[in-house]
């Protein structure tokens, strides 16, 4: 509940999964904070000894989500749907659910009850070329350590005074932050999983699996790794305008030559409404034919 000491009202938030890697990182940056309160919940007996050994209580989910002002689902994606069936009828009402990816929210698993308010965001963690200052920051690439970043956020349900409740907390949850851009439920599903996971993952995972191919035809590992780390840099700074040189014309050829055999010619057909609801439906429930 908001407590009042003289003129100063504190935020009770209750982080349900307050030992994961998300929610560990919020619990430290929001625990000293004067204008919040924290509960911690975790199901896991060993992340509640870490939580306990340093020096924060675990509490019991249900008494959490009662009397929290911000419920805060710190969950695998496909655990939401299980975990607001059970907490939700605890969830008093003007109280804000407040999950950390569209996934679920999207596909409709998630139970919300009458007067209850609840709120996406997700991170959009340090950008590749971002001008951190220090050498933590630098090397702090999750975000919410040392490194300044971004992150979306949208209004599921509920009062948009929910939205700057939530916005004001990650601020302070996800530090350093730089801005809060607005979008909605179903543009952040494009941002992730569509454009961050389905097509720059994996994109990242080819060019890993390159690397592996380079390394089987005989290359030293240590030359290729060094090799496509650094020639990874250079096309991305280009295509995003980091540098102002453009590809050389024999690069332009082997670009147009491999985008023709590695690339679909319909890629962008994940972009589709469709498809980005079965991308969804596959990553919450992977045991199930696609």
């Amino acid at each position: 509940m908001k407590e009042q000491g003289g003129s100063h009202v504190r935020t009770t938030a209750a982080i349900i999964g307050a030992g994961g890697k998300m929610g560990a990182r919020m619990t430290a940056n929001v625990r000293n904070e004067a204008d919040y309160e924290i509960l911690c919940c975790e199901k896991s007996e060993e992340a509640a000894k870490r939580i306990g050994n340093e020096g924060l209580t675990v509490a019991p989910a249900a008494e959490a989500a009662r009397r929290a002002d911000i419920v805060v689902l710190a969950v695998p994606d496909r655990l939401i749907g299980t975990i607001s069936r059970e907490l939700v009828p605890f969830v008093k009402r003007g109280a804000t659910v407040l999950l950390l990816d569209p996934a679920a929210a999207c596909a409709g698993e998630l139970e919300l009850g009458e007067g209850i308010n609840c709120v996406v965001a997700h991170p959009c963690h340090p950008p590749l070329f971002g001008e951190q200052t220090t050498d933590a920051a630098r090397k702090d690439h999750f975000g919410g350590i040392a490194a300044w970043q971004d992150f979306v956020i949208a209004l599921v349900k509920g009062d948009e005074r929910a939205v700057e409740e939530a916005e004001k907390f990650l601020k302070t949850a996800w530090k350093p932050v730089r801005r809060a851009h607005r979008v909605t439920l179903e543009q952040m599903a494009i941002l992730e999983p569509t454009m961050a996971e389905v097509v720059a993952a994996s994109a990242a995972v080819l060019m890993k699996e390159a690397l592996e191919e380079a390394v089987k035809a005989g290359v030293p590992r240590d030359a290729a790794e060094s090799f496509m780390l650094g020639h990874a840099q250079i096309p991305l700074a280009i295509v995003f305008g980091a540098v102002s040189s453009p590809f050389s014309d024999a690069a332009k050829i082997a670009i147009a030559w491999g985008t023709e055999r590695v690339i679909r010619p319909d890629w962008r057909r994940v972009f589709e409404p469709g498809n980005v609801r079965a991308a969804i439906k596959a990553m919450l429930h992977p045991e199930k034919p696609r």
